[in-house]
């Protein structure tokens, strides 16, 4: 069957079922993530305007390489499996793209050792941690990397987690958020064995996946400093207070001084630090024409992410609410009374009723506990 996804035009298996994320070829629902993308790929290129060649390391059917190379890119599609390699030369060739780019049928770790790329966009199925050494070791520029494991990710697989990432991951009521920052912080480390050091310019976690654009400074001081972007936190498990502190070497709570409890999860090493670069995300949601068929949500998941505070994770007004036996608010009047009394507030992109604030659980409550009788 063919698909049109951004101006291009894709063949994908017939017996592709459209919604079925575990197809080999073609995912439809990532089209949000390609769009955003290609977007991405756009307001880059204008902030590093020698940056020209692009990897699509796990290319599938291609479609993320084609359209990066329909956009102007001298993209490289690398797959291991001969069907996909194939499939995405007939792709490259059906847009006309064959000339400034090309397919690799062969181990893209092999591949990025021993070429260098301006942006390496990693995109496998599950953690990206295994290609992760060698992404950093030759991108010049921009890595962009998906992690679709968010269970061992977020804390739900909590061994998997401590494997695939080399950090403890909690599964808390900010678990996607847990997810973002034990992937950054696995990320960052990678990319400082190799004197790289990251900053996370745009990053989401959106349905089943968690995205993110690292710009690259090959420095052994840069490297420094993203580590200094690390720590961990501290969670009570009855009351939902939290800490952060940074630093590699623990040092967690013992017992929780909002409520007392002595159960205490500890996290970490997580990236304490911004995960997007504001101007960047504007740039992003500027740069989504309305061609693109997920261009409305696109461009609203950029305004929530400007928007976003930069503190280390979020509330849900909902389970803060059960958990003082209170109903819920209207989230508009929740956020306008904890401003009221003071405090910053946000909207975020994780959920609904979902936001961030530098109020402590405590001050939540007493700011909030009126109107929520």
């Amino acid at each position: 069957m063919r698909v049109t996804e951004g101006g291009v035009e894709l063949e994908v298996p017939g017996e592709q079922t459209e919604g079925v994320e575990e197809s080999v070829f073609y995912n439809p629902r990532q089209e949000l993530n390609r769009d955003l993308t290609i977007a991405a790929l756009r307001a880059f290129r204008e902030r590093e305007n020698r940056a020209e060649s692009y990897l699509d390391a796990m290319t599938a059917s291609g479609i993320r390489g084609v359209r990066a190379a329909d956009d102007g890119w001298r993209a490289t599609c690398c797959d291991i499996d001969e069907d996909a390699a194939d499939l995405a030369r007939a792709n490259l060739e059906r847009n006309g793209l064959e000339n400034g780019s090309r397919v690799e049928h062969r181990n893209v770790n092999a591949l990025m050792h021993e070429s260098k790329f301006d942006v390496i966009d990693l995109d496998p199925y599950g953690t990206p941690m295994p290609f992760a050494d060698a992404a950093f070791a030759r991108c010049r520029d921009l890595v962009c990397v998906t992690a679709t494991d968010t269970a061992p990710l977020c804390g739900a697989h909590f061994n998997s987690g401590v494997r695939s990432y080399s950090a403890v991951p909690r599964n808390t009521d900010y678990h996607t958020e847990m997810g973002v920052r034990i992937l950054l912080s696995a990320l960052a480390r990678s990319a400082a064995r190799f004197d790289v050091g990251v900053e996370p310019i745009f990053t989401h976690a959106t349905s089943h996946y968690v995205r993110t654009y690292l710009e690259l400074e090959r420095k052994p001081t840069a490297a420094d400093a993203a580590l200094e972007q690390l720590g961990h936190l501290s969670h009570c498990e009855d009351c939902l207070h939290r800490e952060a502190e940074y630093g590699m070497t623990a040092n967690p709570l013992e017992t929780c001084p909002n409520c007392g409890s002595e159960r205490i999860l500890v996290a970490g090493p997580i990236w304490l630090g911004p995960y997007r670069d504001r101007e960047f995300t504007a740039e992003i949601r500027e740069q989504i024409p309305d061609a693109f068929g997920t261009a409305e949500k696109a461009r609203d998941l950029c305004e929530t992410l400007e928007a976003e505070l930069d503190v280390p994770t979020y509330y849900d007004q909902h389970k803060l609410a059960k958990s003082w036996g209170l109903p819920a608010n209207a989230m508009d009047d929740f956020l306008a009374d904890l401003r009221d009394a003071g405090y910053e507030a946000s909207f975020t992109h994780y959920g609904g009723t979902t936001f961030k604030s530098n109020a402590s659980v405590a001050e939540i409550f007493e700011a909030t506990e009126a109107n929520l009788e």
